[in-house]
């Protein structure tokens, strides 16, 4: 024998295949929300982001990752970090599907659900490039704020080009945008900042501050521009803060280091100080806070979007390999527990998808009051149980596959990258009790339990466990004082906006095992204990990827 084995049994890869055109739950929710929006798009960048060539990129932006020089050969100061180029390939992808800041300048019926589904897309292709294009699409309402900054700035934003390289605005064909908040002592606890800024004067881009301190947590740090907060005169305040400054100098921002991250690896997150660096302020002085979190309220609908992303490419990974792996004489997939697990990711993944893009809707009817009222209650809700759900579904996705979903080699090798992203989206932007602490802010500001039970009524009268808890959260929203059983509430209102999505969108299969499970109490602890009168083969072809 000159071998000692044949290779067989052994899935073909989960490649060149449409991502959109596949993603039955995700076509489904926006025939729902955004019933006149154009496809077209969607459907060529899903045939993109399917690809083998766009795949290799995002593998090889994970494997070749971010480099940090702080100063060149001749020990001058340079602040820059180099990237392998999949990643400027990702992210010149990104930019020319316009998932940055295109919806503030779109001309589509729903730009902002147009966005948020070719976001989700994305995501399962790679996810780490889109921090830098989740904060360029955010930054825009809050630059709002200073009129000479957002009106050189605004049009570059919203630019189809992706330009790497750090210049002056005016050689830039379009440009991105990040933050910075965190610092070492205060983490979600902003007013603690010490940061501070100065007043050096004024020009075309208003009041002038010099900056003097540091960010734990600097995300993107390449990008053209960012919105800090600093300590002013009159409080904590949101500035405007430039890589490189009108003249072509580069701003007095020194990145200390990189950080060494569970996940999020083609990303670059660093550490920063500020030396005398000149800032611009974004509204008053003293209202940074207001501010700056109009921008995150945008990233934590991407934080939704993006886990909602990642599940269904788990799904699809895991529904690729049981249909084709044979094990005890009959294809995975055919198997009654392997049935039983890969339908309720399925039920996850779609009523997920169905939260994010509702919630996606609201942020394109603002001047509707039920719609602004929802956007401010969906946000925090989607963000805490969307993200929570991730970890626990990328490793039941990842069982699925045994040893070669472990394995960071090859196509399925993708999960173990999915797995060690889903935490951050849970962390990022808040994490679950900041998200839990804002429902009930969010509670304060309209008649939340009239805006509910608007959102619940079509849906009632189809399903008694649904029923059942639309009755209950109106006595318990007008109750709850106390903070302790806020995350018991954010849990509970997205279980019933998501029914009551299923309810009027998926097949009866999907609503009646989703209501039975999660709302009727016919479900254990672990994925894989739904019902025995479960519709299996029903829920589960509908989630499959090819």
């Amino acid at each position: 024998m000159d071998t000692t084995h044949e290779v067989f049994n052994q899935p073909t890869p989960l490649v060149d295949y449409n991502l959109f055109d596949t993603h039955r739950s995700l076509r489904d929710a926006l025939k729902f929300n955004a019933p006149a929006l154009q496809t077209t798009q969607l459907h060529e960048l899903g045939a993109t982001l399917g690809s083998a060539a766009m795949q290799a990129h995002a593998r090889l932006a994970n494997i070749h990752t971010p480099e940090l020089h702080t100063h060149d050969r001749f020990g001058r100061r340079i602040d820059e970090v180099e990237f392998h180029p999949s990643y400027h390939a990702l992210m010149t992808a990104a930019v020319g599907a316009g998932l940055h800041g295109t919806p503030w300048t779109g001309t589509s019926a729903s730009p902002h659900v147009l966005r948020a589904a070719g976001f989700m897309l994305f995501t399962e292709l790679e996810p780490s490039v889109l921090c830098p294009i989740s904060m360029t699409y955010a930054v825009t309402p809050a630059l709002r704020g200073n009129v000479g900054v957002h009106a050189d700035w605004g049009p570059k934003l919203a630019s189809l080009w992706y330009d790497p390289a750090l210049k002056p605005l005016h050689d830039k064909p379009g440009v991105t945008m990040g933050m910075g908040m965190t610092e070492k002592q205060g983490g979600s606890d902003v007013r603690a900042n010490t940061t501070q800024a100065v007043r050096d004067g004024s020009d075309a881009w208003g009041e002038r501050y010099a900056i003097t301190g540091h960010k734990w947590f600097f995300s993107a740090p390449m990008c053209d521009a960012f919105l800090i907060l600093a300590q002013a005169p009159a409080g904590l305040s949101c500035f405007f803060l430039p890589r490189v400054l009108p003249d072509g100098s580069r701003n007095a921002i020194h990145i200390q280091r990189l950080k060494d991250k569970l996940g999020n690896k083609a990303n670059a997150s660093s550490e920063v100080e500020f030396h005398g660096a000149s800032a611009w302020l974004v509204g008053e002085e003293g209202r940074g806070i207001p501010q700056i979190l109009e921008m995150g309220t945008m990233t934590r609908l991407d934080c939704s979007l993006g886990t909602s992303g990642l599940m269904r490419q788990a799904l699809g990974i895991a529904l690729n390999h049981t249909a084709q792996r044979q094990a005890f004489g009959k294809p995975l997939v055919e198997q009654p527990l392997m049935k039983n697990v890969l339908a309720d990711l399925a039920l996850e993944s779609e009523a997920a998808t169905a939260l994010a893009i509702r919630l996606a809707r609201a942020f394109d009817r603002q001047a509707d009051a039920h719609e602004n009222l929802m956007a401010r209650l969906l946000t925090p809700v989607a963000k805490f149980w969307i993200c929570k759900r991730g970890s626990h579904f990328a490793q039941e996705a990842m069982e699925c596959l045994g040893g070669n979903g472990y394995v960071e080699e090859g196509g399925e090798g993708i999960l173990a990258r999915i797995y060690r992203e889903m935490p951050l989206n849970s962390i990022w932007e808040g994490a679950g009790n900041i998200m839990a602490l804002d429902l009930l802010r969010g509670l304060r500001k309209g008649d939340a339990v009239a805006a509910l039970a608007h959102e619940l009524a079509p849906a009632r009268g189809q399903q008694p466990a649904l029923d059942r808890l639309a009755d209950a959260l109106p006595a318990r929203i007008e109750a709850m004082a106390s903070e302790t059983e806020a995350r018991r509430l954010a849990q509970d209102v997205a279980l019933a906006v998501q029914a009551a999505l299923l309810v009027q969108t998926a097949p009866a299969a999907v609503a009646d095992a989703f209501c039975a499970s999660r709302l009727g109490g016919d479900w254990g602890q672990a994925f894989g204990t739904l019902g025995a009168g479960t519709d299996f083969d029903s829920i589960i072809q509908r989630a499959q990827p090819r």
